[in-house]
């Protein structure tokens, strides 16, 4: 029968999951709401289990169907890309032959019709009247850098095509490590008039390249190496903060590249020099079309006038000519905050300005510094970097990164930085001594090193609110992190319930200072630490039953006989601690108890289990702490109940039945009250433990057991 309901279940299940409006947060909302407890809730987790798994399967069987069909499309897919890669190859190649082609037909022209070269050169004022070769040249390199630039991959976005761009040198080099000059890599490096693009070669694919780096002529320096061998042929290009050494061929290759890169260099400047003078040089405004409207003229020559003033930018100011070199020496100097002043002036005086094209191409010199910039500050805050100073050390980088406007990776890096910390000053901690010494350094260390971290997360992040989640999240990863430590020291090396219960009060109390600062984590090293402390209980709960049904099995039913009075009053402090307060109505004369020895042991470990779980308790470990009593209570209540049953001497049975009536009568009504006052609320457990009992004391010969 259960079988049937459970494949019917599970067919229900399955329509409903697969239905097109099917809502998790409402069914879980639904389920919660129709579950009668703990075991419905197990029953729909294993049919979803089931329905999970059988869907594994029938996936992967119907992979294995079709696992011949995937392997024959992958090969079809591979040769098909390897036809595109040549159609692809055959086009650029006819491209470049067309090209060619027209160019000599529109030379040819050129040479039947010099007035039509004259019109031509006269349409563009920026062509050399020297003439037509030249365009032949310079063009015919523009096809070469066209057809090069095609063979390496991921370079297109990076290089848009512009009309002065043209390819100077390029060939094969070998990449070094600058530390240890051991060889990284063969490159291609293609040199043009304004940049250097490196790309590394692709192993399966002859004459085809990847993007590597691209450096612009204006930041790249070219340095020499003096021959060692068996190193020789090298030559090193610094590119702030980074340097890479490359060998040639052969000592006359080497001497082309440097020669070439240094005569690249000087024509770049030279060019760009003369653009900022002619630039400089006051334009006349263009003279626009004649109307025949007479009711036209006053409104052009409003708009002449803004559009004449909008034009002019001037950017001859000292300053700015020098405002690419002194970032440069404020980045070298590792003077931050002057960097980032002199960017929030460039933006102050160019922030109502037009953007003009000399605008645009200061901005792009400009932004090239601002990731130099950028990446030494990241650099500032990596983990790699030294930890010691506490999270104030950080608060140079984090504030220019902020400035800059990157609150949300100077936030990312920082969180990741103060995490790193924290984690290698608990690894230095050194495990040695008692636990609970061990522990409070640990939280120490923790949550001193998190309350230091908050307070300089609100001084630095002060104006900015949508950093503050990002913070909670990297708390609760780190109270993680500390929960791991903590566990792995306490529940892990199978400490006592008692030293348990003192370093989870330890933590506790840590973790309360943080809500001076208004961050409340209780419920997270609650959440973490549930399913370790369950497993403490449920342990100690067994020891305690094994130690009880040991007791049981050995049990004579005979009086305690002390021998000294101070052992006895020993024992009545340890019962009134125990909040037994009667304890004494069952001492008698010389020293002899009117109780077992079990019943006695029984109530000391009882009571000491309920002290502890106490200290350990919140709300998600309530039935665990009750069903855990309730099973203890029931191993000395069933024990009870068979001997009074068994037993068959009346003065025995006397005896049993005075040790029943403190049992039931003493130790569960304080037992109930104590978990009362620890939890707040009662237990109906173990009211009904104690009426179930109650029966048992009325009719004391009936072979009805207590379950």
């Amino acid at each position: 029968m259960a079988l049937s309901l459970g494949e019917g279940g599970g067919s229900r299940l399955r329509r409903q999951l697969e239905s097109g409006g099917f809502a998790a947060g409402e069914y879980v909302k639904q389920l919660s709401q129709q579950s009668d407890g703990d075991r419905d809730l197990q029953e729909h987790r294993q049919r979803i289990q089931a329905l999970s798994e059988e869907t594994a399967q029938s996936l992967k069987r119907n992979v294995y169907q079709n696992y011949r069909q995937f392997i024959e499309t992958a090969r079809e897919i591979s040769y098909l890309e390897s036809e595109m890669y040549q159609l692809s190859h055959i086009l650029t190649e006819q491209k470049g032959i067309m090209e060619a082609v027209t160019q000599a037909l529109l030379l040819q022209g050129d040479r039947d019709d010099p007035a039509l070269g004259a019109r031509r050169a006269a349409a563009d004022p920026f062509l050399p009247l020297s003439a037509k070769e030249a365009t032949a040249s310079e063009e015919g390199r523009q096809r070469t850098l066209t057809t090069l630039l095609e063979k390496v991959e991921g370079c297109r976005d990076l290089l848009p095509e512009s009309p002065g761009k043209y390819l100077v040198y390029n060939g094969d080099l070998v990449e070094y490590d600058a530390d240890h000059m051991a060889q990284i890599q063969r490159v291609h490096a293609f040199l043009m008039n304004d940049c250097l693009l490196v790309a590394t070669a692709l192993p399966n694919r002859r004459g085809a390249y990847r993007y590597d780096a691209l450096y612009p002529l204006d930041g790249l320096a070219v340095v020499n190496v003096k021959d060692n061998p068996p190193m020789k042929d090298m030559f090193k290009l610094l590119m702030f903060p980074e340097s890479r050494i490359f060998q040639a061929e052969n000592a006359k290759i080497k001497k082309e590249w440097l020669e070439v890169l240094e005569e690249t260099k000087r024509n770049r400047a030279l060019s760009e020099k003369r653009r900022l003078e002619q630039e400089a040089l006051p334009r006349p405004a263009p003279t626009p079309p004649e109307s025949t409207n007479p009711f036209e003229e006053d409104e052009d020559e409003e708009e002449e006038e803004p559009s004449a003033e909008e034009e002019v930018v001037d950017l001859s100011l000292e300053w700015i000519q020098e405002l690419p070199e002194d970032l440069d020496v404020c980045i070298a100097q590792r003077d931050f905050e002057g960097a980032v002043d002199l960017l929030d002036k460039l933006n102050e005086y160019l922030g109502d300005k037009p953007v003009s094209q000399p605008v645009k191409e200061l901005r792009a010199k400009v932004d090239e510094r601002v990731r130099q910039l950028t990446d030494v500050l990241v650099f500032e805050l990596s983990p790699d970097r030294s930890l010691r100073g506490g999270p104030r050390a950080t608060r140079r980088a984090v504030s220019q990164l902020i400035r800059l406007g990157q609150s949300t990776k100077a936030c990312e890096l920082f969180l990741k930085n103060r995490a790193a910390a924290v984690q290698t000053a608990i690894r230095q901690l050194r495990i040695e001594g008692a636990t609970l010494l061990y522990i409070h350094k640990l939280c120490h260390v923790f949550f001193t090193s998190l309350l230091e971290t908050a307070r300089e997360f609100e001084t630095d992040f002060a104006g900015n609110n949508g950093c503050y989640s990002a913070f909670v999240v990297w708390a609760r990863s780190s109270m993680r992190m500390f929960v791991d430590a903590f566990s792995k020291q306490v529940f892990d090396s199978k400490e006592s319930l008692s030293t348990a219960a003192e370093c989870v009060k330890v933590a506790k109390e840590h973790c309360k200072q943080l809500s001076e600062i208004g961050l409340d984590l209780t419920f997270i090293i609650h959440a973490l630490l549930v399913k370790d402390i369950k497993g403490a209980l449920q342990s100690y709960k067994d020891i305690i039953i094994e130690a009880t049904k040991h007791r049981n099995s050995e049990e004579m039913w005979r009086r305690m006989n002390l021998m000294t009075p101070e052992a006895l009053g020993k024992l009545r402090e340890e019962m009134r601690s125990c909040g037994v307060g009667n304890f004494d109505q069952y001492t008698g004369d010389d020293c002899w108890v009117n109780l077992s020895y079990t019943v006695v042991a029984f109530t000391k470990q009882t009571m000491a289990f309920l002290e502890e779980a106490l200290k350990l308790y919140f709300p998600e470990l309530h039935m665990v702490l009750l069903e855990s009593l309730v099973e203890i209570i029931l191993v000395a209540v069933q024990h009870v109940d068979y001997s009074l049953r068994c037993e068959q001497d009346p003065e025995k049975k006397a005896f049993i039945r005075q040790n029943a009536s403190f049992l039931y009568e003493t130790v569960l009504p304080v037992v109930e009250k104590r978990f009362e006052e620890g939890v707040g609320k009662p237990a109906k457990q173990l009211q009904d433990l104690r009426n179930a009992s109650r029966l048992m004391r009325v009719n004391p010969e009936s072979t009805t057991s207590v379950v």
